[in-house]
């Protein structure tokens, strides 16, 4: 009778050891070992707080600026850039123009803004370099207006995954504390051998009882 309850613990043993690797336990132990590892600088207390520090103080900053950048901005600021070039082209005609109203010479009326206007002057004197920068700028915006219009919907996106990562630092550190998930596999696989090894160790040994305690056959 007694050996007749051996064979439940032989086939829950079995069960143990052949089940892990009919889930395929091993492989995915060791994918949510490696997916732990990875994750561990990310979600170590400091680098959550700069993760959530860049997000809310320097990306979401970024919002209304890249709301601004818009294909009618750039129309605008490029406006402004053919005013400056052509202003440019005028300033070269200035001087010349006034020296002859002022009937002096271009070196004293240029002497004579510098003296007078000297804001003026300076501006007239950085009207080339001025062009250049603000069409560069200019060039720049239009360039990146499609990726400007992706920060709205980009902030959206990533907010939630900022929020998670706050709320998950405390759980993270949990599962980062249990034993090596590679070696979950174990964990069924060795108490299914022992109970395979005790299974057939009773087995056999309520065999060799029963043959012992078997009535000899008289002649």
């Amino acid at each position: 009778m007694v050996r007749r309850l051996f064979w439940p613990v032989l086939v829950i043993g079995i069960v143990l050891i052949v089940m892990p690797f009919v889930i395929s336990l091993p492989s995915r132990s060791s994918a949510g070992q490696r997916m732990i590892d990875g994750f561990r600088p990310i979600m170590q207390p400091a680098s959550v707080k700069t993760t959530a520090d860049y997000y809310d103080n320097v990306f979401t900053k970024l919002r209304p600026v890249a709301q601004a950048i818009t294909p009618q901005t750039v129309a605008k600021f490029s406006a402004y850039g053919k005013g400056i070039a052509a202003v440019q082209a005028e300033s070269t005609k200035l001087v010349p123009a006034l020296a002859q109203a002022m009937h002096t010479t271009p070196a004293q009326v240029q002497q004579f803004l510098g003296a007078q206007f000297p804001a003026t002057a300076q501006m007239f004197a950085s009207l080339p370099q001025m062009s250049q920068d603000f069409g560069s700028l200019i060039g720049l915006m239009q360039q990146n207006v499609p990726v400007f219009k992706r920060v709205p919907p980009g902030l959206d996106h990533y907010k939630p995954l900022v929020d998670t990562m706050q709320a998950n630092v405390t759980n993270y550190q949990k599962i980062d504390s249990l034993p090596n998930f590679r070696l979950f596999t174990w964990f069924f696989v060795i108490p299914g051998i022992l109970l395979v090894v005790i299974a057939v160790w009773g087995l056999v040994a309520g065999r060799r009882e029963a043959a012992a305690t078997a009535p000899t056959p008289t002649t």
